[in-house]
């Protein structure tokens, strides 16, 4: 046993279990992850209660402990669900990205849904102090986007052209 070794409390290994669920913290280590510790605030949201709004700016990072969201898209009057999540899914993925705004409403659809909450400035602050942990992350948020526009065009396929795909690739500013 090395006695240089950092040991960490039961809390800190909770957490450890629990970040490394996330695909934004899979490749982190320990030490890397205990610089996120102290910055994640539990919220308890309640039944429709609305945890952001579409186009409002992605000011942090939701980690989803227990419960259920539901995240809409307003069309016109009305709101359509586009997808739901529960427990160990993370939400605003895109608060690691400057000046990125939210591109769903997120609403709660369980009785109780517990959320840890990242705000983004101290991920920002994290990122500062730490390029690799940056590069980790965004490697793991590239992934991210990766395997969800590769659904996408899954389903495109499967619904045969129910939206316009030359239209949705002009508005791409970069080739695939």
């Amino acid at each position: 046993m090395n006695p240089f070794r950092r040991s960490y409390t039961q809390v800190e290994q909770n957490y450890f279990k629990f970040l490394s669920k996330f695909k934004l913290f899979e490749r982190l280590n320990r030490a890397e992850m205990l610089l996120f510790i102290p910055h994640l605030h539990l919220r308890n949201y309640r039944i429709n209660e609305v945890v952001f709004f579409r186009n409002d700016p992605s000011q942090a990072l939701y980690l989803i402990k227990s419960g259920e969201l539901t995240m809409l898209l307003d069309v016109g009057d009305h709101f359509e669900t586009v997808v739901g999540f529960g427990p160990l899914v993370s939400v605003g993925n895109n608060s690691l990205l400057e000046d990125s705004k939210r591109i769903f409403t997120a609403v709660v659809s369980s009785v109780v849904c517990e959320i840890y909450v990242l705000p983004r400035v101290n991920i920002l602050d994290i990122f500062e102090q730490n390029p690799l942990i940056r590069a980790k992350m965004m490697e793991s948020l590239a992934e991210l986007l990766n395997e969800n526009f590769s659904v996408m065009l899954r389903a495109y396929q499967v619904s045969h052209g129910l939206f316009d795909l030359e239209g949705m690739f002009s508005a791409f500013e970069m080739g695939c």
